[in-house]
């Protein structure tokens, strides 16, 4: 097995004192442009890589940030992830993405794992249920943090979310001035703030408006879920015209589930999504929805993070983004009768 190459063998190989080559490799010094060349050609040619360790513990900054999600397979976690590494990666960090799929236990062994190899920052959104002995655990060994999406006053992080019953009031809103009565809420199964902040800005409006009972429908937010749900709720249901949804994908999946019995998106039923990922414009009817630019949300989480790196002493921040409705083919007026 060939011995991992040191900065002194790229030295050697270069013709330079192992200073100009250190001063190359972390692009400080005035060092010519042809010495530079020759530092980066060597080091290419021996697939030397700067101990990144080594390095956070000369300069006391660690360039490694951990980012803890649910259901990374949801294209609205996979576009703010894009959005998160790109900014990161383009200021020179590098993003380690986990997966705690909203259990707890999962969720600490996660955390735990950046502790241990020293990551600089973590993005995090807390699994339903996180107890005390997490937030203690990332208080303990100070690691800066920014929540996303679900908020914890209580805790000294900063945070960034959506105006979650705002955007599901401006949902249904748009659905009642169509002439919808017979609203349902769909998606989601958890108790979390997030889903419990839409589901109130949903059953606000069917009060305020004298609309029919709110009628609140469970299930997984993913597009074969959102399918079999709208066929049991229509089933069930059949006075409701029109759906606020828990996501985009719980959307399509209902959508593709009226074609599939003879039944059109926006004229039959209407349905109103919410996050507005790239599939919401392209699926067949394209579909309305409340839009929160995932991909911006992730370079808006990612710059917070910078901010706070740069300045640890600040009080927390929250910023919360509010959701705007963009409407395409499958609302329309309830069908007569």
């Amino acid at each position: 097995m060939a011995r991992k190459p040191k900065l002194e063998t790229v030295a050697k190989e270069a013709g330079v004192s192992t200073a100009t080559a250190s001063q190359v490799m972390r692009g400080a010094g005035r060092i010519s442009d042809a010495t530079r060349k020759k530092v980066l050609e060597a080091a290419h040619k021996l697939h030397y890589v700067p101990d990144g360790r080594a390095a956070s513990m000369r300069s006391g900054i660690n360039r490694e940030i951990g980012l803890v999600i649910h259901q990374i397979a949801n294209p609205f976690n996979a576009e703010v992830i894009s959005g998160v590494s790109d900014l990161l990666e383009a200021e020179g960090f590098l993003v380690s993405v986990l997966d705690s799929r909203d259990d707890v236990e999962r969720q600490r062994r996660n955390i735990q794992a950046f502790i241990r190899n020293a990551r600089g920052g973590l993005l995090w959104v807390p699994a339903d249920d996180t107890d005390d002995t997490t937030y203690d655990l990332l208080r303990t060994h100070g690691i800066p943090t920014v929540t996303f999406l679900r908020h914890l006053p209580s805790e000294p992080f900063d945070h960034v979310g959506i105006r979650d019953a705002d955007a599901t009031r401006k949902a249904t809103e748009h659905l009642a001035d169509l002439g919808h009565r017979h609203i349902a809420f769909l998606g989601g199964k958890s108790r979390s703030f997030v889903r419990t902040e839409r589901i109130a800005g949903y059953s606000d409006v069917m009060q305020e408006r004298g609309l029919a009972e709110p009628l609140v429908w469970d299930t997984e937010d993913d597009k074969m879920s959102g399918m079999e749900a709208m066929v049991a709720l229509r089933a069930a249901h059949p006075e409701v015209t029109a759906i606020v949804c828990n996501g985009d994908m719980v959307a399509i999946g209902a959508s593709l589930a009226l074609q599939k019995i003879g039944q059109t998106p926006g004229h039959d039923v209407s349905i109103v999504g919410f996050d507005d990922v790239q599939d919401a414009a392209v699926s067949t009817p394209p579909l309305t929805t409340m839009a929160v630019s995932p991909y911006q949300l992730g370079r808006k989480l990612a710059q917070i993070m910078l901010d706070r790196l740069q300045a640890p002493d600040t009080p927390p921040t929250v910023t919360q983004v509010a959701a705007t409705l963009i409407t395409r083919s499958t609302t329309g007026a309830p069908p007569a009768g």
